[in-house]
């Protein structure tokens, strides 16, 4: 197995919208999936192309209601390059005798390989090879190359190459009901004898989006001019090329395409964009060496040197790859958030939920200027969320659980429950915790990259807001002499109301009301923090007032956190109340019990009902606070610390892990205590996509939080990485039997180098211009790092008896 490489044996056509989604090829502006060149879609192809930020909204009639979804658009294909022998029908691999099918992701260069060889109804041996990226360093470019093999035939054969525009969002099954038809006012032309254009619009965000697409002919390594024919049917556009192939004589049809929209900057129109793009563009040889430059200057900034199984390895690859794939230095221009699955589906409408959450602690370390960007999204969105609380009746700004264009909340109200069949109401943007999730994105960025400029101009402001929305949320209950938070729905979404209640939410989410308090401590901090003439800045333009930055110390000292039995932290208020679940029972009659909720729903039951969760909720609080962090907020708060072991077999227990992003925080959660179940959590979350551990969600998109909580896992959970104190800290796990792990971060300017081999970890720094020191610490030592500096650490306590082979 080579680990940079994914393979895949012949065709399967059950297993195809899987192979497509692993199979995208993107650069952070757009991304395609990896359909086969001549496939549209049609219950085993789907050919989606997908630009960042491009949003529109369209509005259908659901159980006698009125519902507006807004979806990242399925823009026109520009795969399409297709071919037929003689006047017989258009090349499909059903249609033929397959003798051999593969193809080839090469996570290191970022290219496609389909090799196939066929015969036809003719008996006749066709061999065909087909390569094709996204440009990474040219991010409007792509291009796609087939060369073909008459291995045993002599005649004429046509391609057809072209952009189709007849696509629609029809990717997810569960939302074809839903209106999916986009793009309206298809035009097309041809601007050269090799050259074709298509351009449409969205309907209502009204973005104008424009493909061109020149093709080249070679025959025996010689450019011949074919003289293509234009052929335009509905809302496609292609050129059929005729040829008379000779026996082994090598044809080579090669297909560059430019993608622009009216979003784009330093743009005049999008079709003159396109148009002179891919007029200058070069052939496909000498940009698919450009593009693989440009990958090998990303892998350099990722560098993550792993010892353990091919398997793990090439896992840990692609999630990088997809990673780098859906944000890369292109996004930092644009205007886009961090889509839950990725640009490679049409999964929850190409919505922005907390992801970054997971992804951004991987960014923070390396590409610091794409997680400043992604942060942008959000400061763009202030504005919005700022009249969402107003709205509500809160003060300071509500950020919506699901996030598109302009920051409104786009979460559905209704979902569909595939097993029964039935609409249902959908309470889950009740998740408030989102807001908590930016303010600490924000404050972890700020101490991994030392971007004051950030801080004061753009992260302050937000930190501020949201402490502002959180402390508005709280209700001091008198009977408790404590403050608490009510009618929310936390991480876990199984539970959204109370058994019989009306009302949708609960109370006292412990995750929501413990970040709470982390919160209004760390706003107290920010304005410590602050230069003086800022501080007043934000003071005098937010209107805080000494009355209210009181009320935020009062509430990291006084909100309530429930618990229940011998310490264990309550989910929310009367979770140790309701029904335990026969979760044996359920596991002999489903097998899978993931989505529980569809099963329970579909048994005329409810979730509500069980001390049942779908993910980790309480547990996120030892995902994001370290045992001395979460004690110190606790002990503020007048709590003890509890036994953390404890809570997470409690909760272990009653989790039936329906979400990828499970496995990454019992992963972590256990690293420390359990670390066999630890590294079977990491399995899962590297096994998660590539082997569709969730029975049919990878066609419709990779989960990119959970391939990014990977890395984070290795940076740092295995390896031990923590910024706090204004020092980098080395706390390492990582099993000495599975050999060293040696990463590459950026740590407030200065490149470094971490090997951690389970004896020893070393730091290095980079040698080059002088930068001021960097203070890192390994348990009781503590040094001082200037350029070109090694710093070498004994692990006192070195983790044994893990199983090399485990991973993966």
């Amino acid at each position: 197995m080579n680990p940079w490489q994914l393979d895949f044996r012949d065709f399967d056509p059950d297993d195809e919208g899987r192979r497509e989604a692993l199979c995208t090829l993107g650069n952070g502006y757009f991304a395609t999936r990896g359909a086969a060149p001549e496939s549209r879609a049609d219950g085993v192809h789907y050919p989606g192309t997908y630009v960042a930020g491009c949003y529109d909204r369209l509005t259908t009639t659901i159980a006698g209601r009125e519902v507006e979804n807004e979806s990242l658009v399925n823009m026109p294909n520009w795969l399409p390059l297709s071919f037929r022998i003689d006047e017989g029908a258009w090349f499909d691999p059903v249609q033929v005798e397959l003798l051999d099918h593969e193809q080839e992701l090469d996570l290191e260069r970022g290219i496609l390989v389909r090799r196939l060889r066929f015969r036809d109804e003719r008996a006749h041996t066709t061999r065909v090879v087909q390569r094709r990226f996204v440009h990474m360093s040219r991010p409007h470019l792509a291009g796609l190359e087939t060369t073909l093999v008459a291995e045993d035939w002599s005649g004429p054969m046509t391609f057809r190459c072209g952009i189709d525009g007849r696509v629609t969002n029809c990717g997810v099954q569960r939302y074809r009901d839903l209106a999916g038809r986009h793009l309206v006012d298809h035009q097309s032309f041809e601007v050269a004898p090799n050259i074709a254009v298509l351009h449409a619009r969205t309907s209502q965000s009204r973005i104008r989006v424009a493909e061109a697409a020149r093709f080249r002919v070679f025959v025996a390594g010689e450019l011949v001019d074919p003289g293509p024919s234009l052929v335009r049917q509905d809302d496609l556009i292609a050129h059929d090329i005729a040829l008379d192939v000779e026996q082994n004589a090598e044809v080579r049809v090669e297909k560059i395409v430019s993608l622009h929209t009216s979003l784009d900057r330093a743009s005049t129109e999008p079709v003159t964009e396109a148009v002179d793009d891919v007029r200058d563009a070069a052939g496909f040889d000498d940009l698919a060496r450009s593009h693989s430059l440009a990958w090998t200057h990303l892998h350099h900034s990722f560098y993550c040197g792993l010892s353990m199984s091919e398997p793990a390895q090439q896992a840990v690859h692609l999630h990088l790859f997809h990673l780098l794939q859906t944000t890369s230095p292109n996004t930092v221009d644009l205007d886009a958030g961090i889509p839950a699955r990725g640009l490679h589906g049409e999964a929850y409408r190409g919505h922005i939920f907390w992801d970054e959450l997971f992804v951004l602690p991987t960014l923070d370390l390396r590409l610091p200027q794409l997680a400043r960007a992604l942060l942008l999204y959000r400061y763009r969105r202030l504005q919005q969320a700022r009249k969402a609380a107003r709205d509500a009746g809160f003060a300071g700004a509500m950020f919506p659980w699901q996030s598109g264009s302009n920051g409104r909340e786009e979460t559905q109200r209704l979902h569909l429950n595939p097993r029964s069949g039935r609409w249902l109401p959908d309470h889950t943007h009740l998740q408030r915790h989102i807001g908590l999730a930016i303010a600490h994105n924000v404050w972890h960025y700020h101490r991994a990259s030392g971007d004051e400029e950030f801080f004061a101009d753009f992260g302050a402001e937000m930190i501020l807001e949201i402490a502002r929305f959180f402390a508005s949320l709280t209700q001091y209950d008198r009977s408790r002499d404590r403050y608490v938070i009510r009618g929310v729905v936390g991480p876990d979404e199984y539970h959204t109301a109370y058994p019989g209640r009306d009302r949708p939410g609960i109370d006292n989410n412990a995750y929501t009301n413990i970040m709470t308090a982390w919160l209004c401590r760390t706003a107290v901090h920010v304005l410590r923090e602050l230069p003086g003439q800022r501080r007043g800045e934000l003071i005098d333009a937010l209107e805080i007032r000494h009355a209210e930055i009181d009320r935020w110390k009062r509430i990291s000292q006084r909100m309530f956190v429930p618990f229940h039995g011998d310490g264990i932290i309550s989910q929310f208020d009367g979770y140790d109340r309701l029904a335990e679940l026969d979760w044996d029972a359920y596991r002999q009659r489903y097998g899978d019990i993931q989505r529980l909720d569809r099963i329970l729903e579909a048994e005329n039951d409810d979730p509500n009902r069980y001390q049942a969760s779908k993910q980790a909720d309480v547990l996120m609080l030892f995902y994001l606070l370290s045992a001395e962090e979460l004690g110190e907020i606790l002990g503020r708060l007048g709590y003890p610390m509890p036994s953390i072991p404890d809570n997470i077999e409690y909760y272990l227990k009653r989790t039936s892990h329906g979400s990828t992003l499970s496995a990454v925080v019992h992963a972590w959660v256990l690293s420390r205590s359990r670390r066999h179940r630890a590294l079977e959590f990491f399995d899962d979350v590297l096994a998660s996509d590539v082997h569709d551990t969730q029975h049919g969600t990878t066609a419709e998109g990779i989960h990119l939080a959970a391939m990014a909580g990977s890395i984070d896992l290795l940076q740092r959970c295995f390896a031990g990485i923590e910024i706090r104190d204004g020092a980098l800290h080395l706390n390492p796990l990582w099993p000495s039997e599975l050999g060293p792990l040696e990463l590459s971060i950026r740590y407030q300017g200065q490149p470094v180098t971490i090997k951690v081999t389970g004896r020893t970890a070393t730091i290095r720094t980079s040698p080059g211009r002088k930068r001021a020191p960097i203070t890192c610490t390994c348990g009781t030592r503590t040094v001082c790092l200037g350029p070109g500096e090694t710093a070498r650490f004994s692990l006192e306590h070195p983790v044994r008896g893990a199983d090399p082979t485990s991973f993966a």
